[in-house]
């Protein structure tokens, strides 16, 4: 992944090429984007539209309608906080208030919600970054995310 804030409108037109013959190729083509740079620049969106020959709203109603699309990005860390049934009957509001407000003050740090981790047995559950943890509290979660927050500066 290149986290390069800078994306020429000629890496975007070639990634467009890449996939312009496919049927509806623009979430494919903010699929790419994405997983070469991390996220979608606001500056690409005009390219595609005009790659694609459609409206640069339908270029954007495509891209603010799925939430996994970022135009800045990401952060070092990602903590997913569980928020299924199993988690929320054992305390995930109280981690996910606790993680929320200790991501607050840390920028290398992002909280978003997730619909189980299928660690329903250990509930509360997290995944931080790619490793799932459970049994959480909001004592725990707020040490891992200062903890990750240290590790990052």
């Amino acid at each position: 992944m290149n986290n390069s804030s800078e994306i020429s409108p000629d890496t975007v037109r070639a990634i467009c090429a890449a996939h312009a013959h496919r049927r509806g190729p623009t979430l494919e083509i903010l699929h790419a984007l994405q997983r070469e740079f991390g996220f979608v620049p606001s500056s690409a969106l005009p390219v595609i539209a005009e790659e694609l020959n459609v409206t640069r709203a339908e270029v954007h109603g495509v891209f603010s309608f799925y939430h996994d699309l970022r135009d800045q990005p990401p952060p070092r860390h990602t903590v997913r906080v569980c928020r299924a049934e199993a988690c929320q009957s054992m305390g995930a509001r109280a981690v996910w208030d606790a993680a929320q407000r200790a991501a607050s003050t840390t920028p290398s740090v992002e909280v978003s919600e997730v619909f189980c981790l299928g660690n329903c047995a250990c509930s509360p559950a997290i995944q931080v970054d790619e490793r799932t943890r459970g049994r959480m509290d909001p004592g725990r979660v707020t040490g891992i995310i200062e903890q990750l927050d240290r590790e990052a500066s």
